[in-house]
């Protein structure tokens, strides 16, 4: 399995790194992202699931407040409803959205409600981080998760405490700022890296040599490339334009462990100089054989259980395998020979780090 596994990460991987990507994949726009909101709101007609408001006080002055904007006083009621449940809903407000687009949200429990499903969140204003609400959220809730419970026993699957609204918000005020304001125009690389960065330059330099007879790109460091945008050209189309060029990013050689799952991602340019390592397990097995011994007839002995345990201890041989990598291909070839399971080869992988061998960067998850 290990075999395939690589073989198939080294055919994919070198067939991607060889492939042309469009600049609007592997950039952003500095200046253009996405706004983080926030909103503390009530989601009613649970089943019985939501809050207990003795146990959740902040919830039951929520429902106060709110009816007593309706018009109903309840102050020196007592309330003891379950189908509401007290929730902080968040959300993503895109750049340049205008006035009454539509966003999605997640609702979240902040009481001690068993479940969210069925609920409908009442109107929630959602605040940005500088004080100022920028859009309402109100609509049913969608919960992927269910929780079902007897006398003796419950059920649970997922996370039936938190669920989405799908366009739940609707946006009231606009983010400050317009792309057309934007003089300077910076690109930044995803996966910054020196040579990528370079090939984006040179990529759109030749656009616009071809097109406004002048160079207009420039990289400023491994992370971003500045642009500058034609005079006589829409900035939107110009953007468009040049994100549609081509170009082969370059990565950094890197070596990805995710002990968890035992996964190991092996970069195309990964190389390993020549060393030769071996690789034993050993395996204790304790296994508790128990006896019962039977008294003598007509004595007064009892029937009793003697404990017996059996110990072995197997170490399995290792080869002396010499591994070196000038090539992704050569270094699974290598790996392949010891015949390792996943764990082998990550704590093999570390080991030739620690020495020196491994020309990359080992990042274990």
């Amino acid at each position: 399995m290990i075999k395939i596994l690589l073989a198939t990460l080294f055919i994919l991987h070198a067939g991607l790194a060889l492939a042309s990507t469009r600049i609007k994949d592997i950039v952003t726009l500095q200046g253009v992202r996405d706004n983080q909101l926030v909103g503390y709101g009530l989601v009613m007609g649970l089943q019985g699931t939501g809050d207990s408001l003795r146990n959740s006080p902040f919830t039951e002055q929520a429902l106060q407040s709110m009816l007593e904007r309706m018009g109903i006083n309840v102050r020196n009621a007592t309330l003891r409803t379950r189908n509401a449940a007290a929730v902080m809903v968040t959300a993503d407000i895109p750049a340049f959205a205008g006035t009454g687009t539509r966003i999605d949200v997640t609702v979240s429990s902040l009481g001690d409600a068993q479940s969210l499903k069925g609920g409908t969140l009442l109107a929630t204003p959602l605040m940005g981080g500088d004080g100022y609400n920028y859009a309402v959220a109100q609509g049913p809730i969608a919960v992927s998760g269910f929780m079902a419970a007897g006398e003796a026993e419950n059920v649970t699957q997922g996370v039936p405490t938190a669920g989405r609204i799908p366009n739940g918000a609707l946006i009231e005020r606009e983010l400050p700022g317009r792309f057309a304001d934007i003089a300077q125009l910076v690109l930044e690389l995803r996966n910054p890296d020196f040579n990528t960065a370079s090939r984006i330059a040179d990529a759109i330099n030749g656009y616009t040599r071809q097109h406004f007879k002048t160079a207009s790109a420039h990289v400023r460091d491994q992370r971003s490339v500045v642009v500058q945008r034609p005079a006589k050209m829409n900035g939107a189309r110009f953007m468009a334009a040049i994100g549609d060029l081509t170009v082969i990013p370059d990565t950094p050689a890197k070596v990805v462990v995710d002990q968890r799952t035992g996964t190991v991602v092996i970069g195309r340019d990964v190389t390993v100089s020549t060393v030769a390592l071996t690789h034993g397990n050993l395996t204790v097995r304790v296994t508790e054989l128990p006896r019962v011994a039977q008294p003598a007839p007509f004595s007064d002995g009892e029937t009793a259980i003697e404990p017996r345990t059996q110990i072995t201890a197997e170490e399995q041989n290792g080869h002396l395998a010499i591994v070196t990598g000038t090539s992704l291909q050569s270094l699974v070839h290598g790996l392949n020979q010891i015949g390792l399971k996943p764990t082998g080869i990550i704590a093999i992988l570390q080991t030739i780090k620690t020495a020196g061998a491994l020309q990359a960067d080992l990042i274990v998850q």
